[in-house]
């Protein structure tokens, strides 16, 4: 790559705009609406977020993740228990979430607590996915080390052979988060890098909303 190519990359952007009379007093109205739009866009995974948990030294760490609930009460994902993150977790359940939709020009940064959901909404998720998903959920000990993938390929003939006259179970090592947020950020993309970013934040019970210089 030529020197300064990195540099001159830009892009401007002037598809849409984020102002307080047209923004809802809460956040997950807000949320809704717009991820409703990214689910209409032509966007490969509307539901990919980035999910960044912090080590016991204080080193934040970053990965995608997908959402697969959603309420009031929080955005829900699964993992392994066992994994990084699922350590990371444990040790400190504060946590971030990203979501970039670039064909919209929009961005939502959440911040919050994740807590284990129960064993019953875990299992009837897991029950809902791929069989192939299901068996990974056994193959796979996420983010240990391993020679190569002939390991996970032996470990998928052993569980398939253990698991074919019977549903796969969910392992108990497995199973979903809920982050409870106590704070949105909403990036609307505007021109001149002069962006939109309007803050709700939980404050005595109740969402305060202001805005951010970009």
């Amino acid at each position: 790559m030529r020197e300064g190519e990195i540099a001159a990359m830009r892009q401007n952007y002037t598809i849409g705009e984020l102002l307080e009379s047209s923004a809802p007093s809460e956040p997950w109205e807000l949320f809704s609406s717009w991820f409703e739009i990214a689910r209409k866009t032509k966007i490969l995974e509307p539901n990919a977020m980035i999910l960044s948990t912090v080590t016991q030294d204080g080193q934040p760490t970053s990965r995608v993740v997908l959402l697969k609930d959603i309420d009031k009460s929080g955005l829900v994902f699964f993992t392994n228990y066992l994994s990084q993150k699922g350590e990371q977790l444990a040790h400190n359940p504060k946590a971030s979430i990203l979501f970039w939709w670039e064909p919209l020009q929009r961005q939502i940064r959440i911040e919050g607590e994740a807590v284990k959901i129960d064993e019953e909404e875990s299992d009837t998720y897991f029950q809902s996915r791929p069989y192939g998903s299901c068996l990974g959920a056994w193959v796979s000990e996420q983010s240990q080390t391993i020679v190569d993938r002939t390991v996970l390929e032996k470990r998928q003939i052993e569980f398939e052979k253990k698991f074919a006259d019977s549903n796969v179970p969910r392992p108990d090592h497995w199973g979903g988060y809920r982050l409870v947020p106590n704070k949105f950020e909403f990036w609307q993309g505007r021109s001149n890098r002069l962006h939109d970013r309007l803050l709700y934040q939980m404050m005595q019970d109740s969402w305060v909303r202001v805005r951010l210089a970009p």
